[in-house]
């Protein structure tokens, strides 16, 4: 390769990383947008464990990221937040820490997956999330 092409190869890379540099904030995904665009209303819980199922309302989808912490001001780290899954960890402090999966299969369908320590105990849970009403 010739000094030359070497220098225009870079030259267009350094282009392209500019041009990411400047894309405005708002052309950008929100965070957790999947969660958003979960239909609100009254959703089931049901377990794989076998555990009796559990009533959620939900009203912005981000009440399935902390299903065994329910105290407001954790901490909350993104860890993947895809199109169709997002991944969140968590620290509520003095109380424990999870890391949750939700996988969606579609608006009023989502798969979870939750683990972590509560009140100095380790919990594990899979389960399947789906709107049951409209209305809470």
């Amino acid at each position: 390769m010739t000094m030359r092409r070497t220098g225009m190869i870079k030259l267009g890379m350094a282009a392209i990383a500019a041009a990411y540099a400047v894309v405005p904030a708002a052309a950008q995904a929100p965070e957790l947008e999947m969660l958003d665009n979960l239909d609100r209303g009254s959703w089931t819980l049901t377990f794989r464990s076998g555990e009796p199922s559990q009533r959620i309302c939900l009203r912005t989808g981000r009440e399935l990221i902390q299903l065994r912490h329910r105290q407001p001001g954790c901490e909350q780290f993104v860890v993947r937040d895809g199109a169709d899954e997002v991944t969140v960890q968590y620290t509520c402090r003095g109380n424990g820490y999870g890391r949750t999966t939700i996988r969606r299969e579609g608006n009023s369908l989502v798969q979870v997956d939750s683990q972590g320590i509560v009140g100095g105990a380790p919990f594990s849970m899979t389960g399947e999330a789906r709107r049951t009403s409209p209305t809470c």
